[in-house]
């Protein structure tokens, strides 16, 4: 997501909180969604469904470095009423490369870059579409991998069920963390903190939506660096293009957390992915994409 990218306090967080579940599963509370039950039939295991959705997502992106779309995100920063003290907005183009998803930031809060504050996000994009050239697909641009085999033995699957969302045939899981199981590093010891539920096409074979949340405090750096709060959570979504072809379309989060042991945060974080175009990538590819008029085909 475009607000788990480079966007000051949300960076951190961001950068911190999501390499396994966006850098993986794609992947807040686990009750059941809404919609009613799809047709009858035994639903998939889900160990094999999510390979099966890991393997679509590869042979997707390929495809998805054609595209381009506009993120429009919104943080807001709130009081411990709920009232807002101060809104921050920012535009990014995104495409892809070799497999991973690069925002470049065009515009904050209602203005365009320009002057050393272009040259900077230039320089920044150009080193990650460089970084992106070198790193397999599939494997995090920050931080470690975790493959989906590893992080199902990580987590409990709970009441796997077949609904209908959004017109369509879905499958639909809720997960919890392990405590039992030993862990190693900090993508993997974050999953033990976290509960959710996950949504996934059965026809395509794709995640639809996430709903994730820390169901306990969680410490990097035993609370030195960070303490991300029980209660942040995120939602994420995806959703087929014209033609098909999944792509974003937004999510939207609350964040708690204290930095340094010293800086408190709470936010409220929006998302809204549009503007879905085919692109080319000119040689000097780390200048940005160069988008072409037209749909989705």
């Amino acid at each position: 997501m475009g607000w788990l990218g480079h966007n000051g306090s949300v960076t951190m967080l961001g950068r911190m909180g999501l390499p396994l579940v966006a850098g993986v599963l794609w992947l807040l509370p686990g009750a059941a969604p809404g919609g009613q039950p799809a047709a009858s039939g035994p639903v998939p295991d889900v160990r094999q469904l999510m390979l099966e959705v890991e393997a679509h997502q590869k042979a997707l992106d390929k495809v998805r470095e054609n595209y381009t779309f506009t993120s429009f995100d919104t943080t807001e920063d709130v009081d411990k009423a709920g009232r807002v003290t101060k809104t921050q907005t920012e535009e990014d183009d995104n495409f892809f490369v070799n497999g991973h998803w690069i925002a470049r930031t065009v515009a904050k809060d209602g203005k365009p870059l320009s002057g050393h504050a272009l040259d900077e996000e230039d320089a920044r994009v150009k080193k990650l579409v460089e970084k992106a050239e070198k790193t397999p697909p599939g494997q995090p641009l920050r931080g470690p991998a975790i493959s989906v085999s590893r992080l199902l033995d990580l987590m409990d699957v709970r009441n796997p069920r077949r609904v209908e969302f959004r017109g369509r045939p879905t499958i639909v899981f809720d997960f919890a963390g392990r405590r039992d199981v030993r862990t190693h590093g900090l993508a993997e010891d974050m999953s033990k903190k976290l509960e959710g539920t996950l949504w996934v096409d059965e026809a395509d074979r794709q995640v639809a939506q996430l709903e994730v949340r820390f169901d306990e405090n969680f410490h990097v750096a035993g609370g030195l660096v960070a303490t991300i709060e029980k209660g942040t959570q995120m939602r994420f979504e995806q959703a087929p293009q014209a033609g098909g072809l999944w792509l974003p379309t937004g999510g939207e989060g609350t964040i708690t957390a204290r930095l340094l042991l010293v800086k408190g945060i709470r936010q409220r974080v929006t998302e809204r992915d549009f503007g879905f175009k085919q692109f080319h990538v000119e040689a000097e590819q780390e200048k940005g994409a160069r988008t072409v008029p037209g749909k989705v085909q």
